[in-house]
């Protein structure tokens, strides 16, 4: 084969909650005329991601041409789980002409950009590029930036001391790698945030990249499809926190998974996942639950203290279970105080 014939694949990273999901949606939308593929990666044991991406599958990208891999990082498992799932892909009867990967929010890319040197598929697939999703609301308030004046002041007594944060760490190396990045929640960022954010991410940058805003995921597909950038050969160029390391470590973070009763108050819901945030600095609450005498099933978003809640479709034979993922670092993971917010 020749690099004409190799399958190009998008890398979609971005930290939790940035929109990578409703961006894919979009893309599954609008096709361009191309069969898609889609790897979902999530972090925690319950796949939220991957069943909205099937609840929207048609002839373009059927049910089967979407694979999910929970409960696991694909950047620290790249022989157990990405090669074998990518060369299935490759197998299928109806070959993809396009391979979306949406990483966990928590994933590196650049881990993942060296598996696709691996002998069994370098001939076959190439990175078209690597499109990371930065919310533009968070970064212009400095949601992954350390305490400023605490470091200042921890700087004047040991200049040594590492200040990273394992969220600006993730958050860094995910801008770093990219060849394009969008600034997703433009419209709650507003103009003043989206200039904030743009100067924060220059700030980190070692090359020019370009930045685009975007709002609920809507961005035409010819900017982000085709790129060509033949990532896999430009490694030195996407520096890494995590560089001669064999993986990075996810301890700094954690999940817990929250069953809950039938809802009879979405609203008091929506307080509790606020109060998640403002008391016990949760970082990501996502999931479904069954509303008491609604016969949809309400999918809950949750970034920080941002809420959204809306019924996306009839529970149909399935069981009307609610079940919450709530994702944030470890040391902010209280499991009895959680529960006992959530009312479980």
């Amino acid at each position: 084969m020749t690099d004409l014939t190799k399958i190009p694949v998008t890398v979609i990273t971005g930290f939790l909650g940035a929109g990578k999901t409703t961006l894919i949606r979009h893309l599954m939308q609008n096709p361009q005329g191309k069969r898609l593929a889609i790897l979902v990666n999530e972090f925690g044991t319950v796949g939220v991601d991957g069943d909205i991406l099937k609840s929207c599958a048609d002839e373009n990208c059927p049910v089967e041409n979407i694979v999910e891999l929970a409960n696991g990082c694909i950047c620290c498992t790249v022989a157990d789980d990405f090669i074998p799932t990518i060369e299935a892909l490759m197998a299928m009867p109806v070959r993809p002409d396009h391979i979306l990967i949406e990483t966990s929010g928590l994933a590196l890319p650049k881990p993942l950009l060296k598996a696709f040197d691996w002998p069994a598929i370098r001939s076959r697939i190439t990175v078209d590029g690597v499109i990371a999703l930065a919310d533009a609301e968070a970064v212009a308030a400095g949601r992954f930036a350390p305490d400023v004046a605490a470091v200042d002041a921890q700087r004047a007594t040991d200049p040594s001391l590492d200040h990273e944060t394992p969220l600006s760490e993730v958050f860094e190396d995910q801008i770093l790698c990219a060849d394009l990045i969008l600034l997703s929640k433009a419209d709650l960022a507003g103009e003043a945030g989206l200039a904030t954010a743009r100067e924060v991410i220059a700030a980190e940058m070692n090359r020019p990249v370009p930045m685009l805003a975007m709002t609920d995921g809507v961005i035409d597909p010819r900017v982000l499809l085709g790129l060509n950038a033949a990532a896999e050969d430009d490694l030195a160029a996407r520096p890494s926190h995590h560089d001669g390391a064999d993986d990075h470590e996810h301890d700094d973070f954690d999940s817990v998974v929250v069953d809950l009763p039938e809802v009879t108050d979405p609203d008091a819901l929506s307080a509790a996942i606020v109060r998640l945030a403002e008391e016990l600095n949760i970082l990501r609450v996502k999931g479904h639950v069954a509303v008491a005498g609604k016969p949809m099933r309400m999918l809950v978003q949750a970034v920080g203290a941002r809420v959204r809640m809306q019924f996306d479709k009839p529970w149909g034979t399935a069981p009307r279970r609610s079940q919450l993922v709530v994702i944030a670092e470890h040391d902010d993971i209280d499991e009895a105080a959680i529960r006992q917010v959530l009312g479980a």
